[in-house]
């Protein structure tokens, strides 16, 4: 293992390891007194701006415009109606931005147009849930303040520099809490500490393991799989260690998230590898988002609930071919392993059975997911084309088999 390919990070996590310093000078100067809540909320703010012109350059605009524009939205249309408006309108400029900048994130050695389209997503979930909050009567308007005293904690909350590239759905009313009670609050330079140690460990795995993806090659359908699995298993070591550093980062500024809240803990990492349900591995991965569409999509959707969720989530990563394929095939994969695994169990009554079962099982989440990885991440429809019509698909197209087979038999949640 070279050392030098341990610093080989996603493009945003250099920016994110830029900002500890300033957010543990944040917190420093909240816990010394210096800092009154407005000041705070300024910091963050203009923390958060400072870093979107760095890490995006002139593509900061696309992400400044639709907060300003969400901003007002929320403090000038009725509590019964700011969903709807603001996910219309949040949802239609991340769709243009996605139609405009997809290409050049994709062929562009230039890493802005990618950063810059992650942070919009990111947008859309914190203000679509700030609006299901105002909505649902949980997150009410400051009486007697202001426009500038309303909009200013709304646009600090938006745009704060911890969460502004990566990290969990925050939500306003906890932002608001640790926001002023952040100076009774000591320094968490041992927990940040903790999270960084975890995120170097993941890298130093993913590196090795990415020295073996050569020697895994070769033509017999058994290495083909082999090589399949192990470039998913990179590219969600890849995504662990973002994610741990996101949450050390907002632990260095003094947002540390309540148990279970986060991305990614020791717990869910044993659960994601070792599952052997796909529809645990779904609600698992990446958490927070999953609570975001469980509660924008799946609880409000009157019918097809699961297929309505996966699809707005092909539609919310930018629409390509390959998400729409993936994530659609994601669906009928879950829909599927409801109905598969009661039907399985009953069968599994020894312990040898139950042991055969769970093993095979196991083995195949790992390879549909796999899979589904391969035909989200494609960048080209003749790329999908291919990955459709090889020996890939025949295991989640006998999923979709058995799917028809069972349809009528009930489903195990």
């Amino acid at each position: 293992m070279r050392w030098a390919d341990l610093l080989i990070l996603l493009p945003a996590a250099w920016y994110q390891l830029a900002a500890f310093p300033f957010a543990a000078l944040f917190h420093q100067l909240c816990t010394s007194g210096q800092l009154s809540l407005t000041a705070r909320y300024t910091f963050l703010l203009a923390g958060g701006c400072l870093l979107a012109v760095t890490a995006m350059g002139s593509y900061a605009v696309l992400l400044l415009i639709p907060a300003a524009g969400s901003v007002l939205v929320l403090l000038s249309v009725s509590p019964a109606h700011v969903h709807t408006w603001v996910f219309g309108l949040q949802m239609c400029w991340q769709t243009l931005c996605h139609l405009g900048l997809g290409s050049s994130a994709l062929e562009s050695e230039d890493a802005r147009p990618a950063v810059a389209l992650s942070a919009i997503m990111l947008l859309t979930q914190k203000v679509t849930s700030l609006a299901l909050d105002i909505h649902e009567g949980t997150v009410l308007p400051q009486a007697g303040q202001g426009l500038l005293q309303q909009a200013l904690p709304l646009c600090s909350y938006l745009l704060f520099f911890p969460a502004l590239l990566g990290g969990p759905l925050y939500p306003f009313s906890r932002f608001q809490v640790q926001a002023e009670s952040l100076g009774a609050v000591p320094l968490p330079v041992e927990a940040a500490g903790r999270r960084c140690l975890g995120a170097l460990a993941l890298q130093a795995l993913r590196v090795g393991l990415e020295g073996w993806l050569p020697r895994a090659q070769g033509c017999s359908v058994l290495t083909s799989l082999c090589h399949a699995w192990m470039r998913a298993l990179l590219f969600r070591l890849a995504y662990y260690t973002q994610w741990v550093l996101d949450e050390a980062l907002l632990e260095m500024a003094g947002f540390g998230l309540v148990v279970g809240q986060g991305d990614l803990s020791g717990r869910d990492l044993w659960v994601l590898e070792t599952t052997h349900r796909l529809a645990v591995f779904a609600r698992t991965w990446n958490k927070s988002t999953s609570r975001w569409l469980r509660r924008l999509v799946f609880q409000r959707c009157p019918a097809q609930p699961l297929l309505a969720t996966f699809a707005f989530s092909a539609w919310w990563h930018g629409l390509r071919p390959g998400h729409v394929f993936g994530f659609l095939c994601w669906a009928i994969m879950v829909e599927a392993d409801y109905r598969i695994h009661p039907f399985l169990s009953a069968w599994a009554a020894s312990r040898v059975a139950k042991l055969l079962y769970r093993g095979t099982t196991w083995i195949f989440t790992q390879l549909i997911v796999a899979y589904i990885l391969d035909a989200v991440e494609s960048e080209s429809f003749s790329a999908l084309c291919l990955l459709w019509t090889s020996y890939k698909s025949i295991l989640p197209l006998s999923y979709g088999v058995v799917l028809l087979l069972l349809s009528k038999k009930p489903k195990q949640n």
